[in-house]
């Protein structure tokens, strides 16, 4: 019976190897989730194999996926199963699949916030009922809520508040900054708090942002995923945290609009378009630096 779903499953895909995974991703696109790299390095640390997919017409690679069994891989139904749910977080990332825009395959591995990107190159999406947050251009914000923003960040600075870049950390003292603030914040543990010097050294290539400190103590981070493919730069915000008790100066809000300007100001300079996701639109604050966009499953 098990063999008979596979088939089911998997008709019309071929196994490939990670290296034709990867040529696949460069080639189509894709995003955080989807990454070759992002997706080798998690299932080494949770020792869950891959086992990756080629849609092939004509001869020729039209698309691929890596997948967990019956579902696409790094989903966390599987984590927890296999009893390892708090091993890492990716949120609620955006998931692009590397397909040819030509290209018209056929879905039947499990998977959620699936891109809209891929509708029109993958059959049997469905929508989903909540969207994705994906953060607005600069130009989409109104000009007091700018003015605003510059102001909290120049009043930030003059009480002597510092912007530092995330990769000025090592990963252990990123790890540690963020377990404090984010029980600050929260009041209970970040989701794989134990694991998160070893899955930010993992990543360390792909982390971007940046952290504020006051008085010489950081007290907002957030914890930000940046690839770049051919035609757009994805960037996946997983997570933050932020000491309440400054929250007179609004460093988390001061945190988000430099995050946000700067990747912007980077896609520009590559002149490709960003999709800044902020994960589910279930936030109001989210709805303050985002559009809410449609999201699909299968």
């Amino acid at each position: 019976m098990l063999g008979w779903l596979r088939a089911w499953r998997e008709q019309g895909w071929s196994e490939i190897d990670a290296a034709a995974y990867a040529d696949a991703w460069q080639r189509f696109g894709g995003s955080v989730a989807s990454h070759p790299q992002v997706i080798a390095r998690l299932a080494e640390l949770a020792q869950i194999p891959v086992r990756y997919l080629g849609w092939i017409e004509q001869g020729e690679l039209k698309g691929a996926i890596a997948t967990w069994g019956r579902h696409l891989a790094l989903a966390k139904e599987v984590l927890k199963r296999e009893g390892k749910r708090q091993l890492f977080d990716l949120g609620n990332a955006e998931i692009i699949l590397p397909v040819a825009a030509d290209a018209q395959v056929r879905l039947r591995h499990r998977a959620r916030y699936l891109s809209e990107l891929n509708l029109g190159r993958v059959q049997g999406l469905r929508a989903q009922p909540e969207g994705l947050a994906l953060a607005r251009e600069p130009e989409q914000y109104s000009k007091k809520f700018r003015y605003n923003q510059r102001r909290e960040q120049r009043l930030l600075e003059e009480a002597g508040g510092l912007i530092r870049p995330m990769l000025d950390l090592s990963a252990a003292e990123q790890a540690a900054v963020y377990a404090d603030l984010f029980r600050r914040r929260w009041g209970f543990a970040a989701a794989g708090e134990g694991h998160l010097a070893e899955v930010f050294a993992r990543l360390r290539e792909f982390m971007t942002g940046s952290l504020i400190y006051l008085e010489g103590q950081p007290v907002a981070i957030q914890i930000l995923y940046r690839v770049e493919a051919p035609g757009w730069i994805s960037l996946e915000y997983i997570n933050g945290g932020v000491d309440p008790q400054n929250r007179e100066f609004s460093p988390g809000s001061v945190l988000s609009f430099v995050n946000t300007q700067q990747a912007w100001e980077d896609a520009r300079a590559r002149g490709k378009p960003l999709r800044y996701s902020f994960g589910r639109a279930d936030r109001e604050y989210k709805d303050r630096w985002c559009n809410r966009v449609p999201t699909y499953r299968v």
